[in-house]
C-alpha cells in the first residue's frame, strides 16, 4: 500500500497534550469571568473535556450564559492556557516530526482542539513548512458535532490535497474511527500514553514513531 497524502492529530501524535489540570483551571477561570467563583465541580468536569452542545447548553441554562458566548470565552481560555504551555517549554513538539521533511506525500492537520491553538502552534514552533493544510475547531458549540469521529475536517482537509489515497495519524480511537468514517486508511501511533493501550478498533497500521510513515508511504 502506498499513499499519497498524510494527515495527522496534533495532540499526541505532532506535539505533547496539555495535561488536564492546566485545561480544568483554564475552564474555572472562563466561569470566573461569567462572575461564577465557585461552578459545581461537575460543570467544570463536563466542559474541560469532551462537552457536548447538550452539555454546553445545561450548564448554560444552569448560570444563565449565553451558550455561544460562553464557549467562545471558554475556547479562547483554554487556547490561551496551552498557547501559555508552550511558550514555557512545557508542550512541546515530539523528537521525530522533522522527519516529515522529506516524507513524499501532501501533509495536513485535524485536530479536535482550537483552530486558534493549531494555528499557534504551528507558528511557534515554526512547523507550517511540513504541512499544507491544517484544521482544528471552530470556537462554536455547532463545532463540537464535527469533532471526530465525524470524518468532517478530514474530508475538508483531504479535499485541500486533491488526495487519492490518504493515511490518517492519530493516538485516539475517535481518531481511527474518524479515518474508517471517511473511507481511508489509519494509523494508531503509540507514544508513551499509548503504549500499552488496548485498542477497540482496528487500524490499518499501529506505529511506534513518525519514522514508519517512510516505510509506509514507500
Amino acid at each position: 500500500m502506498t499513499y499519497d497524502t498524510v494527515v495527522f492529530d496534533n495532540d499526541g501524535v505532532l506535539v505533547g497534550r496539555t495535561r488536564f489540570d492546566v485545561l480544568r483551571e483554564a475552564t474555572e477561570e472562563t466561569f470566573a469571568q461569567f462572575g461564577v467563583s465557585d461552578p459545581d465541580p461537575n460543570h467544570v468536569e463536563d466542559m474541560t473535556i469532551g462537552a457536548t452542545p447538550e452539555q454546553v447548553n445545561s450548564v448554560c441554562d444552569a448560570y444563565g450564559f449565553e451558550p455561544e458566548q460562553f464557549w467562545r470565552a471558554r475556547d479562547s481560555t483554554v487556547s490561551g492556557a496551552q498557547q501559555d504551555e508552550a511558550r514555557a517549554g512545557r508542550k512541546t513538539p515530539y523528537g521525530d516530526i522533522d522527519t516529515l521533511a522529506d516524507l513524499d506525500a501532501a501533509t495536513g492537520i485535524v485536530s479536535s482542539n482550537q483552530q486558534e491553538t493549531v494555528d499557534f502552534l504551528l507558528d511557534h514552533f515554526d512547523l507550517g513548512g511540513h504541512f499544507d493544510t491544517a484544521y482544528g475547531r471552530e470556537a462554536t458549540v455547532e463545532s463540537l458535532t464535527l469533532r471526530k469521529p465525524n470524518p468532517h475536517y478530514i474530508e475538508r482537509a483531504l479535499s485541500d490535497l486533491d488526495a487519492e489515497s490518504a493515511l490518517f495519524v492519530g493516538d485516539n480511537e475517535s481518531d481511527i474511527a474518524a479515518a474508517q468514517n471517511a473511507g481511508i486508511d489509519s494509523a494508531f501511533i503509540r507514544r508513551p500514553h499509548r503504549t500499552d493501550w488496548d485498542l477497540n478498533v482496528w487500524p490499518t497500521w499501529d506505529i511506534d514513531s513518525l519514522d514508519r510513515l517512510h516505510d509506509i508511504c514507500r
